[in-house]
């Protein structure tokens, strides 16, 4: 028996045997071509239908994990189109003569050089999406490749590690768990492993591979990031009860619904559910949350090759209040920048775009684009239960000049009779220390706040979230955090708003009873912890 441990990505147990990840390598060569518009229409031909199979991913991976989570191979499509790259790749096949096999190896090599050396973690992790679509490329141009049958056992897939469109590609139906050497917990790989439901383990080191076999006996502990390879039958015994035991607990959770968030002495809180498009509305009603908490608009931007036009973003928010039936929808403002870039903005380069020109402070340097949106946004305000919220707000001054310009906007669709409610709700997201140490003097203007504790433990922490060099460093519990929610808690509630959390603690069941303690009014989480948090807030007595 052997044990290895790594980073529980989805909470479940796994038992059966394994199967060793065996990806598609296909080696290039470096060959000297004579008619270079051959090889250049054979990267045409390879471009194009690595496209029309990204197009399949992406609409797998949007039925099995939401909008929000397919975004990547969105992206994927889009750097196939990228003119540097596809530059290179012409240039390397023109100037050398070589064939288009070598031009984008070579060309894939430059670029995963280029970003890997970069400061910037968000660009860091493009070099991974590089490689992925060259490859795809590459074996794209290879015609005699041919796949390899697919086993029906269900397995535990072990590999190196995994690109998502790998990932995505995994049939469910046939996959029991995977386990990778490498990975980081905020990878997208991980990120759809937990979505997809999938029990999984990251950063289990590269020596477990080296003792495994197709066939082995294998259990994966999602809890704990355990790894146990041809257990004894003692030890397969308590993980077959633990795995029962489970399995009936996440049954149970489903009696839950309809049932109230409250405490046993009578305390109710919301719980709300986040997303970022309407097509992950579904989940939201079949997980039975009281509403959306957080719905994150810049994804409409992020999807779009051109600003949306105020017509297209009113379709969308107009489309998620009608679904919610008068269940609160909280709609986040345009928060891109840092980690969310779109091509169209045409922002600067930044050494640390997670301090830098993001979120409001776009609104606010480009009033246009922001009142385009606030104009979508109360109009649909008309077709349910609206409230907006403004993101990286860090100063009394900065809300002042947002709510002037919702003023203005308001005051512009009377004007021309437009309907919208005017008791919608404004609030702000605490996702900076600063707006937590000020939140007295925010509180009075506006309606409600809502913690990102995403962004607050990385500002609070000097760890940027993304970057797994520091991931030991990224106390999500440490105490600095906790007060500054809790601060943020009593002046909000000293002020007559309320205070909610929509970042990643809110499905921290561990803090659930310190935040309805802090006096915490509603926990927005993803869709499929609803029930579980349900399930804590109805097992808490807060008079004890």
């Amino acid at each position: 028996m052997n044990k290895f441990s790594g980073k529980g990505v989805y909470g479940a147990i796994a038992i059966g045997k394994i199967s060793v990840f065996k990806r598609q390598e296909v080696s290039v060569h470096k060959t000297h071509v004579t008619d270079v518009e051959h090889e250049k229409n054979r990267v045409n031909s390879a471009k194009e239908l690595a496209r029309n199979q990204l197009q399949e991913i992406y609409n797998k991976a949007k039925k099995e994990v939401g909008e929000t989570n397919a975004q990547i191979f969105e992206i994927h499509m889009m750097m196939i189109d990228d003119d540097d790259y596809n530059e290179s790749i012409i240039s390397i096949i023109e100037t050398q003569l070589v064939n288009a096999e070598y031009a984008v190896a070579k060309t894939s090599e430059i670029f995963v050089q280029k970003f890997s050396s970069m400061e910037d973690s968000y660009m860091q992790a493009r070099a991974a999406d590089i490689k992925d679509i060259s490859n795809r490329i590459i074996q794209n141009l290879d015609t005699s490749n041919a796949r390899s049958s697919e086993n029906d056992e269900k397995v535990i897939i072990c590999a190196d590690d995994m690109a998502p469109s790998e990932t995505v590609l995994l049939d469910k139906e046939k996959v029991l768990a995977f386990v990778t050497a490498g990975g980081s917990i905020n990878s997208h790989t991980a990120i759809l492993a937990r979505n997809m439901n999938i029990p999984a383990i990251i950063g289990v080191g590269a020596d477990f591979l080296s003792v495994i076999k197709d066939g082995d006996s294998a259990i994966v502990d999602g809890y704990t990031g355990d790894f146990i390879i041809s257990p004894d039958e003692k030890t397969e015994s308590d993980y077959l009860e633990k795995q029962s035991y489970d399995r009936s607990r996440k049954e149970l959770l489903h009696t839950l619904k309809g049932k109230d968030n409250v405490t046993i002495d009578g305390k109710k809180i919301n719980v709300f559910a986040n997303i970022g498009s309407t097509d992950d509305i579904g989940p939201v009603l079949a997980n039975d949350a009281g509403g959306i908490g957080l719905f994150r608009s810049e994804f409409i931007y992020l999807e779009s090759n051109d600003y949306p036009t105020e017509d297209e973003q009113f379709t969308a928010y107009k489309k998620a209040l009608v679904s919610m039936a008068g269940k609160k929808v909280i709609i986040r403002t345009l928060d891109i920048g840092a980690d969310k870039k779109a091509k169209y903005f045409d922002l600067p380069h930044e050494e640390n775009p997670a301090l830098g020109f993001r979120a409001i402070r776009i609104c606010l340097s480009r009033p246009e684009i922001f009142k385009t949106q606030l104009r979508a946004l109360l109009r649909a305000s008309a077709y349910g239960n609206l409230g907006i919220m403004f993101p990286m707000i860090t100063s009394v001054s900065e809300l002042e000049r947002v709510l002037v310009i919702c003023d203005a906007v308001k005051a512009e669709l009377k004007e021309k009779g437009i309907k919208y409610n005017e008791n919608t709700e404004l609030g702000i997201m605490i996702e900076t220390p600063a707006a937590a140490v000020i939140s007295d003097k925010l509180a009075p203007l506006v309606d409600f706040f809502s913690v990102g504790t995403n962004d607050l433990t990385q500002y609070t922490l000097a760890c940027d979230r993304q970057n797994p060099s520091v991931e030991q460093y990224c106390d999500n519990h440490h105490e600095a955090i906790l007060r500054l929610i809790e601060t943020s808690s009593q002046n909000a509630h000293a002020n007559g708003a309320w205070i909610g959390i929509c970042g990643e603690l809110a499905a921290d069941t561990t803090l659930t009873e310190r935040f309805l303690r802090m006096g915490i009014d509603e926990l927005s989480v993803s869709p499929s912890y609803i029930l579980k948090i349900r399930e804590k807030v109805r097992s808490i007595d807060l008079s004890k």
